[in-house]
C-alpha cells in the first residue's frame, strides 16, 4: 500500500513541477505565435453527465475514442479496448466462450451469476446482459459509432444501471436532416479475414426528418484447430444491421428511434490442455480412503493417470495453437433491440427527455474446457446445433472423438431473455448557467423470454468415456429476473454565480435511491438408467426433474451518492477532488445445495478520486497530461466458491463475501512536437488487497499463514484467503503510441501512420486459490505492438486505403484460465490473437 502512495506522490509532484514550468509559457506565447494555434490536441465531446461536454471540462475519468481513432485502433470489439485505457481489463474471465468479453476496471469485475460491475450503454441504455455468460448484447457494437467512452469509478447516480466499476458508453451515428451522406469499407486480411460495412444516411424532408442505416458482416476463420472434428476454433461469424429515424417537427422537439439486431455463429473456444490434477482426491465431507482417489475417480493403480499423462503428452507435441474436443463445440447469439429518445425543450433553460428501450437476447454454446477427447468437462450440447458427433471417428492418434451414446439434445438456449428500460429525465439550468442539473427516474426489468436449459459432464473417468450411465452428467432448467427502480438527481454548481472571484470553482453533488428485485428458479439433476433422475440439491430420486427445483426471491435496496469539487487556476487545468458510493445488486445462485446460499447479497463501494486536468503549450508545443488517483473501499465483494450440504451429501457451489481496499494511479498524455505528429500514452497501476476473506474448506482448500505460505485446512474448518492476489487486476498496464500525418500535395491527400504499443504485467484470475495451488491461474505478463498505415481521400476522391497489423510480433500469450483445476482436476488455457493484417478500404461521400 505505501508504495503506492508513495508512486502517486511521485506523479503529483512531478506533474506540479511539470505545469508550474509551462503554465507560464503558455501566457506568454500563446497569443502571439499564430502558427502554435494549428496545432492543438483534439477534443471530444463527452456524454458524461448526460448532457454534452468536453471531456476536458469533466472531473471524471474519461477515455474517449473518435470514429477516426476507432479505424485507427482497428476496434471492432470489446478486447481491443484492452491496452487503451487506464485500469480497464478486458477477458473471458474463466468462461467457456470467447464471445464473452467483460469489462473489469479498477478491480470491479463481472462475478459467477452476477450483474455487470461495469454496464455497457448503447445510446444511454444499458445493453441486456445474460447471467450464464456475462454476456453484454450481442455483437457488431463498434459499427458506424459517434465516439466510444469509457468513465472509471462507480456511476452510481447519472446512469441507468448501478455498477461500482465504472461505464462503457456506445454512441451510434446519429441521422443527419441537412444532407446525404455515408461510407462502403471492405477489409480483407489473414486467417481469410472479410469484413464488409458501410452506412447510408438519407434526409427525407429537410430539416425535419432523416433516415440512417448501416450494417456489418465479419468473417474471419479461427486460428486454433481442432484436428479431430478438423474445424478452426475461435473463429469469429457474425453480421449486424441497424436502422434510425431522427425527427424534429419542431425547433424545440425531437425524437431519434433506433432499430438494431445482430447474429453470430461460430465453432466455440478453442481451450488447450496443459495438466491434469493427478494427485489424491475424495468427495467433500467422506472419510479418508486409503490410497485415496485420482482424478476421475479411478483406484489407484489404474491406467487413468497413464490416460491423462498421455493426453496432456499430445497436448504439448501438436502446440497451443491446436486442440482435441470431444465436443463439436460452437457458439449462437442473437441479440435484438429498439431504443428511443425523445428530447423537448420546455424553455430555453429546461429540457424534458424520455428514454425507452426493449431488447432480447438469445444464447447457446457447446464447449469442451478440457481440451482432449477424453469427455471430462463439457457443457451445453444444444439439439439447434445441426452438426452432432458422427460415432467412430478418431483423430490422427487414434483416440476416439465424442460420437457418444450419452450426447445430450437440448430443446431451449442456455439464456434467453427479454429487457425494457424506461428513464425519464428532466435536465435544468439556472443561474445564468451557473447551476445545472439533470433529475429523473429509471426502471428496468430482464426477464426469461423462454426456458433456459444446460447440460454438463464432469468427474468422467477416462475409462468411462461415453458410458451413458457412469458419464450422464446433469442436465438443469432454470430462470433469472431482474427488476430495478430509481430515483435520482445530480447538479453542478458554479460559485461564481456568487462572486467573481470564485469563478470557476464548482461543486458537483447528486443523490440516487435504488430498489432491486431478483427473482430466479433452477431444476438440475442426474439421469439415471431406469428412467427416474437424482436431484442435484439433495441426492433424492424422482421420476420427474420439476422435483428437484427450488425457488428464491432477494429484495435489496440502497442509496447512492457523489460529491465533489473542482477548479480551473488558469486557462487549461483543472483539479478535481470527489467522494463516490457505488452499489451492484446481489443475484441468484442456481447451483445452491444450501437454503441460506440461494442469493447473494449487493456489493458496495466507497471511492475517493483526486487528480488533474491540463492542457498547456510550450512555445509552439501543445501537450495534455491528466492524472488522477483513487482510493476505494469494496465490500462484500461476490465470489464464487464450493459448497457441499453434509445432510444431503450434495456438491454445489455458493457465492463468497470478501472486503478489499484498492488503490492506484491512472495518467494519460500527449504532445505535438510539430504539426503532423502526436506522440502520447497512458499509463494505470492498480493495487488492490484483501482485508477480510474467510469462508469453510470442502477438505483441500489452502489457508493464508501469519508469516506467509499455506496450511491446508480439514473439511469445516476456517479458511483465511486474504492473502492470495486479488481476481482480474492487471497491477500495470502502459501504452506508448505514436501518429505521424505527412500532406502528399493538395490532390493526393494525407499519409498518417500509427504505432501503439501497449504492455500488460501479470494477471490472477482464480477467486479463490494461490497462484501455487492452481497451475495457471495467473496469466504472464505480456506486450502487443500494432501498427497502422492510412492514406486518406486519395486524390480528393473521398476513397481511403489502409493497412494493419495487430500482434506485429506474433506474440504467444494466455489470456484466460479454466481455474478448474482444483474443482474438477482439469488445467487448460486460452491463448491470445496470433499476428492478425489486412487491407482495409473505405469509401466516404456527403461529407463536404
Amino acid at each position: 500500500m505505501r508504495r503506492v502512495r508513495n508512486n502517486f506522490d511521485v506523479s503529483l509532484l512531478a506533474g506540479a513541477a511539470f505545469l508550474g514550468a509551462i503554465v507560464p509559457a503558455q501566457a506568454q506565447t500563446g497569443a502571439s505565435d499564430a502558427a502554435a494555434q494549428t496545432a492543438q490536441i483534439s477534443d471530444i465531446i463527452v456524454t458524461a453527465q448526460r448532457r454534452e461536454e468536453r471531456a476536458q471540462d469533466v472531473p471524471i475519468v474519461i477515455s474517449a475514442f473518435s470514429p477516426e481513432r476507432i479505424r485507427e485502433l482497428n476496434i471492432t470489439e470489446p478486447q481491443k479496448l484492452y491496452g487503451n485505457v487506464p485500469s480497464l481489463v478486458v477477458g473471458t474471465q474463466g468462461q467457456a466462450s470467447r464471445d464473452v468479453q467483460s469489462f473489469s476496471i479498477r478491480g470491479q469485475s463481472t462475478g459467477f451469476l452476477a450483474l455487470p460491475s461495469v454496464a455497457t450503454y448503447f445510446n444511454e441504455v444499458p445493453l441486456i446482459a445474460s447471467i450464464s455468460l456475462s454476456l453484454q448484447g450481442g455483437p457488431g457494437q463498434f459499427v458506424d459509432l459517434e465516439n466510444v467512452q469509457v468513465l472509471s469509478g462507480p456511476q452510481g447516480t447519472l446512469f441507468g444501471r448501478n455498477t461500482t466499476g465504472g461505464a462503457v458508453l456506445l454512441s451510434a451515428h446519429k441521422p443527419s436532416t441537412d444532407r446525404v451522406e455515408g461510407y462502403v469499407q471492405g477489409s480483407y486480411g489473414n486467417y481469410d479475414l472479410v469484413n464488409i460495412e458501410g452506412a447510408l444516411n438519407v434526409p427525407l424532408i429537410e430539416d425535419k426528418l432523416a433516415v440512417r442505416v448501416a450494417g456489418a458482416y465479419y468473417d474471419r476463420t479461427g486460428y486454433t484447430q481442432d484436428i479431430v472434428w478438423d474445424k478452426d476454433r475461435d473463429n469469429q461469424h457474425w453480421y449486424t444491421g441497424r436502422v434510425s429515424i431522427l425527427a424534429t417537427p419542431t425547433e424545440r422537439l425531437s425524437n431519434n428511434l433506433m432499430v438494431y439486431g445482430s447474429k453470430s455463429r461460430n465453432n466455440g473456444a478453442g481451450y488447450i490442455n496443459r495438466g491434469f490434477r493427478l494427485g489424491l482426491r475424495r468427495m467433500p465431507g467422506a472419510p479418508d480412503i486409503p490410497g485415496g482417489l485420482v482424478t476421475g475417480g479411478c483406484m489407484v493403480p489404474d491406467p487413468c493417470a497413464a490416460i491423462y499423462n498421455r493426453q496432456t503428452e499430445i497436448s504439448q507435441q501438436i502446440g497451443p495453437r491446436k486442440t482435441r474436443n470431444d465436443v463439436d463445440g460452437y457458439s449462437n447469439i442473437d441479440a435484438w433491440g429498439a431504443i428511443n429518445t425523445t428530447d423537448l425543450e420546455l424553455t430555453d433553460e429546461l429540457k424534458l427527455r424520455n428514454i425507452v428501450s426493449y431488447q432480447k437476447l438469445k444464447s447457446e454454446y457447446g464447449n469442451d474446457n478440457d481440451g482432449t477427447p477424453l469427455q471430462a468437462y463439457q457443457t451445453s450440447q444444444s439439439a439447434n446445433f445441426p452438426n452432432f458427433p458422427v460415432a467412430g471417428l478418431t483423430d490422427e492418434f487414434g483416440i476416439p472423438a465424442a460420437g457418444y451414446n450419452n450426447e445430450v439434445k437440448l430443446a431451449h438456449p442456455r439464456d434467453h431473455l427479454e429487457q425494457i428500460t424506461e428513464e425519464l429525465q428532466l435536465q435544468g439550468n439556472m443561474l445564468d448557467n451557473h447551476l445545472t442539473y439533470t433529475v429523473g427516474g429509471f426502471y428496468i426489468d430482464t426477464k426469461p423470454a423462454g426456458l433456459w436449459e444446460s447440460a454438463a459432464v464432469q468427474f468422467c473417468s477416462p475409462t468411462n468415456t461415453g458410458n451413458p450411465v457412469t458419464c450422464a452428467g446433469t442436465r438443469g432448467r432454470s430462470g433469472v429476473t431482474n427488476k430495478s427502480k430509481a430515483l435520482y438527481g445530480q447538479g453542478t454548481l458554479d460559485f461564481g454565480a456568487f462572486s467573481p472571484a470564485l469563478k470557476n470553482l464548482r461543486f458537483t453533488g447528486g443523490y440516487r435511491y435504488t430498489w432491486d428485485t431478483v427473482k430466479g428458479f433452477s431444476a438440475s439433476w442426474s439421469p439415471l438408467p431406469n428412467g427416474t433422475v437424482r436431484c442435484s440439491l439433495d441426492n433424492s430420486t424422482s421420476s420427474n426433474p420439476e422435483d428437484c427445483r427450488f425457488d428464491a426471491t432477494l429484495k435489496t435496496k440502497a442509496p447512492t451518492w457523489t460529491v465533489g469539487l473542482d477548479y480551473k487556476p488558469v486557462e487549461g487545468l483543472m483539479v478535481y477532488g470527489k467522494v463516490t458510493r457505488g452499489y451492484k445488486a446481489g443475484g441468484f445462485n442456481s447451483v445452491a445445495v444450501n437454503d441460506q446460499f440461494r442469493t447473494f447479497e449487493p456489493e458496495k463501494l466507497t471511492s475517493y478520486e483526486a487528480g488533474f486536468k491540463s492542457d498547456w503549450r510550450v512555445g509552439s508545443v501543445p501537450g495534455r497530461l491528466n492524472v488522477t488517483y483513487f482510493y476505494s473501499d469494496y465490500k462484500n465483494i461476490q465470489r464464487p466458491g464450493s459448497d457441499f450440504n453434509q445432510t444431503t451429501f450434495a456438491g454445489g457451489a455458493k457465492i463468497l463475501s470478501a472486503t478489499a481496499t484498492i488503490q492506484g494511479v491512472e495518467a494519460e498524455a500527449s504532445i505535438r512536437p510539430f504539426e503532423g505528429l502526436e506522440i502520447g500514452g497512458t499509463f494505470s497501476h492498480t493495487d488492490a488487497d484483501y482485508k477480510k476473506y474467510q469462508f469453510t474448506s470442502l477438505g483441500a482448500d489452502r489457508t493464508c499463514l501469519p508469516g506467509g505460505g499455506f496450511a491446508v485446512v480439514p473439511f469445516g474448518g476456517t479458511v483465511d484467503a486474504s492473502c492470495i492476489p486479488f481476481q482480474f487486476v492487471t497491477p500495470y498496464i502502459y501504452n506508448i503510441r505514436a501518429t505521424a500525418k505527412l500532406p502528399m500535395g493538395e490532390d493526393m491527400g494525407e499519409l498518417s501512420y500509427l504505432i501503439s504499443y501497449s504492455h500488460f504485467s501479470k494477471q490472477h484470475t482464480s477467486p479463490t486459490g494461490d497462484p501455487s495451488f492452481e497451475p495457471g491461474s495467473t496469466l504472464e505478463p505480456y506486450g502487443l505492438l500494432n501498427m497502422s498505415l492510412d492514406w486518406r481521400n486519395i486524390r480528393q476522391t473521398g476513397l481511403d486505403a489502409s493497412l494493419f497489423v495487430t500482434n506485429a510480433t506474433n506474440k504467444l500469450y494466455r489470456v484466460a484460465n479454466a481455474n478448474s483445476y482444483n474443482g474438477l482436476g482439469i488445467f487448460a488455457s486460452l491463448y491470445g490473437e496470433p499476428r492478425m493484417y489486412g487491407i482495409k478500404l473505405r469509401y466516404s461521400f456527403g461529407n463536404n
